[in-house]
C-alpha cells in the first residue's frame, strides 16, 4: 500500500487547541449557567425574573466594554500570559459571585468576571488560527469555541442541578474550581506565540477596525446572535410556565441545547471552511426560522424539548462563520483587536437580546411572544450580512484566511 499523502489524510489538530477549549469551557460556564438559575436567584435575592435576567445583560455589557479595553492594555504582553491572567481574574470573579450578599454585589461580581470573556476568545481565536494551515482556520476556531458548547452541554445543566439541590452559590464555587483547572492546562500546553514580540502600531490596529467590511461584520454578529439570547435567557420560565415542565426537568432539557450546540459548532466550522459566504447567510437564515417556529410549539412539551435542541444547533452553526468573516477582513495589524471586538459584538447582542426579552415579558406582548420577536431580531442580522456580501460584489477580501482554489491547485 502506498504511503498516505498529506492531501488524503489530515494531521491531527495541535493539542494546544484543546487547552484553549478548556479555557473557553470555563468562561462559557460563567456566561450560560445563570439561565438555569434564574428562578432560584430571583427568589433568594427577592428580585423579579426580569431583574434576574439583567444579570445576563450586565455580564454581556461587561464583555462588550472589557474586550477592546483589555485587548489594548495587554497588546504588548505575550498572548499566553494574557490568557493566564484572564483565567486568574475569571476564578476570582466567580468566587466573588458565590460570596455576594445581595443583588448589586452579584451584578458587580458578574461584571468583573465578564471582563475576561471577550479578550480571552479574541486572543484565543488568533492563537488558534496561528496553529493550523490556512484551510483549517475555521475548524480551529470551531474547536476552541467548542468549549462554549461543552459549557452548555455539561456546565449549564450541571449548574442548574447544583443550584436546585445545593443552592445557586454552589454553582459559582464549582466554576471557580473549573477556572483553576483551566489555568493549569493552558499554562502547560499552550505555546508562546511566535509574533508576540512585534505588536502592531495602535494606529494600524484602529484602522483595521474602521474597515467597512469589518464594521459590517461586527454589526451582523451583534444583530444576528441577539435573537438567541432573547429566548435562551428566559428558557427556564418558557419551559416551566409555557410548556408545563417542572423545574427538575429544566436541567436535562438543557442537555439537548448543549448537545445541539456541539453539533452546530462542528457543522458551522466545516461549512465555513468550504464555503464561507453560504455558511454565513445559511446559518443565520436557519436560526431565524428555528426561532420563529418555536413560537408555534410553546404549549407542546415534546416539540418544545426538540426545539431546544434545534436551537442549540442553529445558534452555534453561526459562530464560526461570523467570527471568520471578521478575521478574513482584519488579517494583519489589528487582528487581535478585531477578533476581540467581534466577541464583544456577540455579547452586545447577548445583552440586547436579554433586555429585549425582558421588555417583551414585562411590558407586552408577554412571555409567549419571546420566540417570534427573537426571530425578527436575527433576521435583522441576516439583512446586514446580505448587505455586506452585496458590497463585496464577489471580490476576494484584501487579506484572506482561506486558501483559494487556484492556490490549492498549485
Amino acid at each position: 500500500m502506498p504511503p498516505t499523502s498529506p492531501t488524503t489524510e489530515r494531521s491531527p489538530m495541535p493539542v494546544a487547541l484543546y487547552a484553549l477549549t478548556a479555557g473557553s469551557f470555563g468562561i462559557g460556564c460563567a456566561e450560560f449557567v445563570i439561565m438555569g438559575l434564574l428562578l432560584q436567584v430571583a427568589a433568594d435575592l427577592q428580585v423579579s425574573i426580569a431583574a434576574a435576567g439583567l444579570l445576563v445583560t450586565g455580564y454581556a455589557l461587561g464583555v462588550t466594554a472589557g474586550a477592546p479595553v483589555l485587548t489594548l492594555l495587554s497588546r504588548r504582553m505575550p498572548r499566553k500570559a494574557v490568557l493566564l491572567a484572564l483565567m486568574a481574574i475569571y476564578t476570582v470573579g466567580n468566587a466573588a459571585c458565590a460570596l455576594a450578599p445581595d443583588y448589586a454585589t452579584l451584578m458587580a461580581a458578574r461584571v468583573l468576571t465578564s471582563l475576561t470573556h471577550g479578550t480571552f476568545f479574541g486572543v484565543g481565536a488568533v492563537v488558534a488560527t496561528g496553529l493550523v494551515p490556512a484551510d483549517r482556520k475555521a475548524s480551529a476556531i470551531s474547536i476552541m469555541f467548542s468549549g462554549l458548547t461543552l459549557a452548555t452541554l455539561l456546565g449549564m445543566p450541571a449548574g442548574a442541578w447544583l443550584g436546585l439541590h445545593f443552592g445557586w452559590r454552589s454553582t459559582f464555587w464549582a466554576m471557580g474550581l473549573v477556572g483553576v483547572v483551566s489555568l493549569l492546562v493552558i499554562a502547560a500546553l499552550v505555546p508562546r506565540s511566535r509574533n508576540d514580540d512585534a505588536p502592531a502600531a495602535l494606529r494600524e490596529e484602529l484602522a483595521t477596525i474602521a474597515r467597512p467590511q469589518v464594521l459590517l461584520g461586527l454589526l451582523m454578529t451583534m444583530a444576528g446572535f441577539a435573537g438567541v439570547f432573547v429566548v435562551i435567557t428566559y428558557i427556564q420560565p418558557l419551559l416551566t410556565r409555557m410548556a408545563g415542565f417542572g423545574e427538575a426537568a429544566v436541567s436535562p432539557i438543557l442537555l439537548l441545547f448543549g448537545g445541539g450546540m456541539v453539533v452546530g459548532n462542528l457543522i458551522g466550522g466545516r461549512w465555513a471552511d468550504r464555503r464561507p459566504t453560504p455558511a454565513l447567510l445559511g446559518s443565520l437564515l436557519v436560526l431565524a426560522v428555528v426561532l420563529g417556529a418555536m413560537s408555534l410549539v410553546l404549549h407542546n412539551p415534546v416539540a418544545m424539548a426538540a426545539f431546544v435542541g434545534l436551537l442549540g444547533i442553529a445558534a452555534f452553526a453561526t459562530v464560526s462563520p461570523l467570527q471568520l468573516r471578521v478575521l478574513r477582513f482584519a488579517e494583519g495589524a489589528g487582528q487581535n483587536l478585531a477578533s476581540s471586538f467581534n466577541i464583544a459584538a456577540f455579547n452586545l447582542g447577548n445583552a440586547a437580546g436579554a433586555w429585549i426579552g425582558g421588555l417583551v415579558i414585562e411590558h407586552g406582548p408577554g412571555l409567549g411572544a419571546v420566540p417570534w420577536i427573537a426571530s425578527l431580531v436575527t433576521l435583522a442580522g441576516l439583512a446586514v450580512a446580505l448587505w455586506s456580501v452585496r458590497l463585496e460584489s464577489g471580490r476576494e477580501p484584501p487579506a484572506r484566511l482561506v486558501t483559494c482554489a487556484s492556490e490549492q491547485a498549485r
